[in-house]
């Protein structure tokens, strides 16, 4: 082994020779980022002279550029991985002959322990095994090499050391990209294009050329974290300036290593592909991992979110059902301490809002009800859905625990409705028998007064007495139906419309005391005037009737007592006429200064203007005056008199007709012999129709004109 770690310049002078016999290029073919990761086999740099041409030399010199861009880079890889352990790399082909950090590098990549190892080799055999050992652990995660050895990292062949590293990279930062199934190397090209492909200066086709300007660094910052770089404001010409902005906040905000320098790839024609691929990878993990961390927390939000919808709905079926268990026991408390006040309207209030309650209070509840039914069913789908422990509400606020709720509301319902109808009964049928009782007893008081009028016998002072007595009692009956009336206003608003415990309306009560009160007062007129009447010794009853009649005619109020008007329209029917003045004055004398005349006053009246003037000459002389000279007098004749019509009616009654001639006017019309009448009603007296026509008489107190005198 020892011979194998000490290669002569022969072995690489027939290495040299074979490359060249196979016409292959100057330097064998770097590994293949296409290969499968399990497949990767290290393919080996071998140097060859300098070509003399001024081509080769250009390309012999670009491909030590390559190398040494490598080189710094993969260093800076290195130490990015060796640093959780202080450790740092500063010539990597010399710090890595021993083979100590480079079994601490595979320990920090694969997180395994590569068992005991030399960490302080001085032999060179000690090297070889820790050279060794971390070949083996390479080979025993499927990593396939050819044309290494332990001597190659022992002895500082720096390709095949750039070459092994390579490999690592590729294996533990490149292999695990993958884009839609493609290799690693295209799966991170796929990846560098989609995320560039909005910015129109920006073309990457490759891990080379494409990236010499920096705009696709800033393009990869700015489409991850516009927040850090404003692409839009680049000055898209400073190449060096973009690519420098774009590394320094990868490195400060992002936390990207800073494995490149800007001169390794700005304004470079091609650049180091590895180096490149290798920095990329940085960017992709970076990136990927903050879309990891930013979809996990999109995750987390969703699923908060989705939650605090389930406890947002969890928290209102909690208040919303303790809400409406409250109300239902307080409406039911309610009823419970609700008392009735014994009447109607008090009544029909609480059936008004018990109705109102079950039209509006008890549907929305009605609706609660189903809702909160339905929002429980929810609250346990959407956890179910995300396979979340069930919903159990807290045992007061359970659906089990509505129902009870819910059938003792209803029970309550049915006992308020059933007490509510009961005491709309309770007080009707009060309400009945308190308008009966009143109704049936004023009735039977109406019924008394007037069987007492009717049946009113002796002498004209003691019925009057009598009557005056039930005259008395007629005013407590009026105040008595007040008391009806009001009971009769509640029954009323009780839409009280029958009533079987009496026949009687407040109407009829009404109509029945207008009867009896006019009765006793006409009785009680009546008696008065009688009395009055029979004071007259120097009236005949004729007269006396007919006085009598003419003031009940025009006696409209039946008070028993004229009015100015009223006392001179009787005037008139009777035949007496004075002018205006006259007759006020006559009143004036008669009442006595007051407004009104009585039925004294007025038989006073008429005695004092009548006396000794009805003789039978004269009441003859008024029937010629009434006939105007004829014969003969017509109805029509008696009404342009102002004749009542009682007195109309009892002489067309029992006056003889006319047979004689009649004027032609009153031709059709009934005429009535007053000459008989008068000859069969005075007798023997004499012959009337020799009297004088001359009618006109003084009376005592004054001049006045006797139309007509009929008694």
């Amino acid at each position: 082994m020892r011979a194998r770690n000490k290669r002569s310049p022969n072995v690489t002078t027939l290495r040299n020779y074979r490359s060249q016999s196979s016409s292959r290029s100057r330097w064998r073919q770097q590994l293949s980022p296409t290969a499968s990761t399990e497949t990767k086999v290290v393919q080996i740099w071998i140097e060859i002279p300098a070509p003399s041409s001024l081509v080769n030399k250009m390309a012999y010199a670009e491909q030590q550029r390559w190398i040494t861009v490598q080189q710094k880079t993969f260093t800076k890889w290195l130490n990015t991985k060796l640093e959780v352990r202080n450790l740092e790399v500063k010539d990597l082909v010399q710090d890595l002959s021993d083979g100590v950090l480079l079994i601490h590098l595979l320990e920090c990549l694969s997180g395994e322990s590569l068992g005991r190892y030399a960490s302080k080799p001085k032999l060179r055999v000690q090297r070889f095994e820790n050279a060794n050992l971390a070949l083996n652990f390479i080979k025993s995660r499927g990593i396939q090499m050819t044309n290494i050895g332990a001597e190659d990292v022992v002895d500082g062949n720096r390709k095949i050391i750039l070459g092994l590293i390579w490999t690592l990279i590729l294996r533990f930062t490149i292999s695990d990209i993958n884009e839609e199934g493609m290799t690693a190397k295209e799966g991170l090209l796929l990846w560098c294009q989609r995320k560039t492909a909005c910015y129109d200066e920006v073309d990457v086709r490759d891990f080379s050329a494409s990236w010499n300007d920096g705009l696709a660094f800033c393009a990869l910052l700015d489409i991850h974290r516009p927040d850090l770089i404003d692409y839009d404001a680049l000055d898209k010409s400073d190449h060096r300036g973009n690519m420098q902005l774009a590394f320094d906040l990868a490195h400060k905000e992002i936390g990207i290593p800073n494995l490149l320098d800007v001169e390794d790839v700005c304004d470079v024609a091609k650049p180091d592909e590895r180096s490149l691929m290798t920095y990329i990878a940085y960017w992709f993990h970076a990136f990927s991992q903050m879309e990891k961390v930013e979809n996990a927390g999109r995750r987390v939000e969703k699923f908060v979110n989705n939650m605090r919808g389930a406890w947002d709905m969890q928290s209102a079926y909690e208040r919303r059902m303790a809400a409406l268990l409250k109300a239902i026991r307080a409406q039911m408390e309610s009823w419970q301490q609700s008392k009735f006040e014994g009447t109607y309207a008090d009544a029909k209030a609480q059936a008004a809002e018990f109705a109102a309650y079950k039209k509006g209070l008890k549907r929305e509840w009605v609706a609660e009800k189903s809702e909160l039914a339905t929002l429980l069913g929810n609250i346990k789908t959407k956890l179910g859905t995300y396979r979340l422990r069930p919903y159990e509400p807290p045992a007061e606020l359970r659906l089990e625990v509505l129902d009870q709720e819910w059938a003792n509301l209803t029970k309550a319902e049915m006992a308020r409705g059933q007490l509510i109808n009961e005491t709309i009964r309770d007080i009707k049928n009060a309400l009945r028998k308190s308008f009966a009782d009143k109704a049936n007893d004023f009735a039977l008081a109406l019924n008394t007064i007037q069987l007492a009028i009717s049946g009113l016998e002796g002498d004209v002072e003691d019925q009057l007495h009598h009557v005056r007595k039930l005259s008395d009692n007629l005013p407590p009956l009026d105040a008595f139906l007040k008391t009806i009336a009001a009971v009769d206003a509640k029954c009323q608003e009780a839409n009280i419309e029958e009533n079987d415990f009496t026949t009687y309306t407040y109407d009829e009560l009404c109509y029945e005391l207008s009867l009896v009160s006019s009765s006793v007062a006409k009785k009680l007129a009546f008696l008065e005037n009688q009395m009055v009447a029979r004071n007259m010794t120097n009236l005949t009853p004729i007269q006396l009737e007919e006085f009598e009649s003419v003031f009940r005619h025009f006696d409209r109020d039946n008070t028993n007592t004229l009015s100015e008007l009223e006392f001179s329209a009787a005037l008139a029917s009777l035949g007496l006429i004075f002018s205006e003045e006259e007759m006020h004055d006559y009143f004036v004398d008669t009442s006595g200064g007051r407004d009104r005349v009585t039925f004294e006053q007025f038989i006073r009246f008429m005695v004092d203007v009548t006396e000794d003037q009805n003789t039978a000459e004269q009441v003859f002389q008024s029937f010629r005056e009434v006939a105007d000279g004829k014969p003969y007098v017509t109805e029509m004749d008696l009404r342009h008199s102002l004749v009542p019509d009682d007195v109309i009616e009892k002489l067309v009654e029992i006056m003889p007709s006319h047979h004689g001639p009649d004027m032609q006017a009153d031709r059709g019309q009934p005429q009535y012999d007053y000459i008989a009448f008068m000859d069969k009603l005075m007798g023997d007296g004499g012959d009337l129709q020799a009297q004088p026509a001359s009618g006109r008489v003084s009376p005592s107190k004054q001049t006045a004109r006797n139309v007509n005198g009929v008694h």
